[in-house]
């Protein structure tokens, strides 16, 4: 929503801002896109040393939850601030620090669960 939000900044502006923006847009999608694959291969990895360290998957899911919240918060919050709009992307980083920490509720269960059982 932030992204698109900018872009309809970028337009009413009607400056030469408007076209690097798309164009960063453009760039860093298709960076990503051939980024995919490594972080796929990264997630099959992380999933064999789950495994091999005998851990849950309660475990790593929020912490690998929380790193992806934070990437896409990072680059939204700087296409923010490219395209002048360093108000939304503000809220944009402030969202996604109440969804990290949304998302690493399971793991402090975990930890407090393991912790309940030891005492």
């Amino acid at each position: 929503m932030a992204v698109t939000a900018v872009l309809c900044a970028a337009v009413v502006k009607k400056q030469a801002r408007e076209i690097a923006l798309v164009l960063s847009l453009a760039a860093g999608a298709l960076i990503l896109r051939f980024a995919l694959q490594a972080v796929w291969d990264l997630r099959a990895l992380m999933d064999q040393l789950t495994e091999l360290a005998g851990l849950s998957p309660a475990v790593t899911a929020p912490v690998l939850k929380t790193v992806g919240i934070s990437i896409l918060a990072r680059v939204t919050a700087e296409l923010c601030r490219d395209a002048g709009e360093s108000g939304i992307a503000a809220f944009v980083e402030t969202a996604a620090a109440g969804l990290a920490l949304c998302a690493a509720v399971p793991l402090l269960r975990a930890v407090l669960t393991s912790l309940d059982g030891l005492f």
